[in-house]
């Protein structure tokens, strides 16, 4: 993850040294050369996936001009995706997103005991269909809710083992295509997450926050939002609360963006936005072979 930025551009290799410097660890190692199994501990894969996003704009910064307040009418990131989001924004120095992304992943994995969580992904049913079999499998006293609703026919449900298990099968007698377990160390956005939202809510309370410079739409919203006092109380809430990314891409769509940029490791976002919003242009920049792709869309 990032090596090839790192290798190519001075101000990457900075971007992850100021990382590493801000968590007093060398995340950037781990990064570039493992073990896997370290390096996807929620504690090191939250910091390592928002210093990959955050790379990736400095060098579009540095080599393309990209001015976020001139350029950029609106921001979004995906559950942690939306510190990178806001630090692209300027509301949060990156070592205070670091060192919050740390402390947030910490307190997830800390939330619930290992192996007494779950999440599956629900393909071939409406919203409303989940929401429904999610409250009959919580019915008996187990946890099942909506963490994600990704589009319309993906959305990703979290809770203990057995309210997902119910769940699943449920999903199957009602005719969804797939129920996916997700190979996942805790149970992230259900009310099981209580214990991080309450740490997230202290670590939040002392952070350096500040008005974002372009609207960021919030997931447990889908709606923008600048001001730092609302920042920072929507992100206790998405501790605990759904995603609401598909809800946020009509957000976008409806306040007329016609041409979406995801910044940083993978892929998966535009995938998401190509089926919500297919007439929309969308371009990757994770490597350095993508900012001519960029380039061309921004001309």
């Amino acid at each position: 993850m990032g090596t090839a930025l790192a290798a190519a551009f001075p101000v990457a290799a900075h971007t992850f040294q100021e990382v590493d410097d801000a968590l007093n660890f060398k995340l950037f190692k781990l990064m570039a050369d493992g073990p896997e199994s370290d390096l996807t501990l929620t504690e090191n894969a939250q910091p390592a996936i928002m210093a990959c996003s955050v790379a990736a704009l400095r060098v579009m910064e540095r080599e393309l001009g990209v001015n976020v307040a001139r350029d950029v009418a609106l921001v979004a990131g995906h559950s942690l995706g939306e510190y990178s989001a806001l630090t692209a924004a300027g509301a949060l120095p990156l070592a205070e997103t670091a060192r919050l992304l740390q402390i947030r992943g910490r307190s997830m994995q800390a939330a619930v005991p290992q192996g007494m969580g779950a999440m599956a992904a629900i393909i071939g049913l409406e919203f409303d269909a989940v929401k429904a079999l999610c409250d009959e499998a919580s019915a008996g006293g187990e946890v099942c809710e909506v963490a994600n609703y990704n589009t319309d026919q993906q959305i990703v449900i979290s809770g203990s083992v057995a309210g997902v298990e119910a769940g699943m099968a449920l999903a199957k007698d009602k005719g969804a295509k797939r129920a996916l377990a997700l190979p996942v160390s805790a149970p992230f956005h259900c009310s099981l997450m209580q214990p991080a939202a309450d740490a997230m809510k202290a670590a939040l309370a002392n952070a350096q926050l500040a008005d974002a410079m372009v609207p960021v739409v919030a997931n447990i919203t889908a709606q923008p939002v600048q001001n730092a006092a609302m920042i920072r109380d929507l992100l206790v809430q998405q501790v605990t609360g759904m995603v609401r990314w598909r809800e946020s891409v009509d957000t976008m769509t409806n306040l007329g963006i016609t041409r979406f940029v995801e910044i940083g490791h993978g892929k998966i976002l535009a995938g998401l936005v190509k089926r919500l919003a297919p007439d929309a242009q969308m371009v990757n920049v994770g490597e350095p072979s993508d900012l001519d792709s960029f380039a061309k869309l921004a001309a």
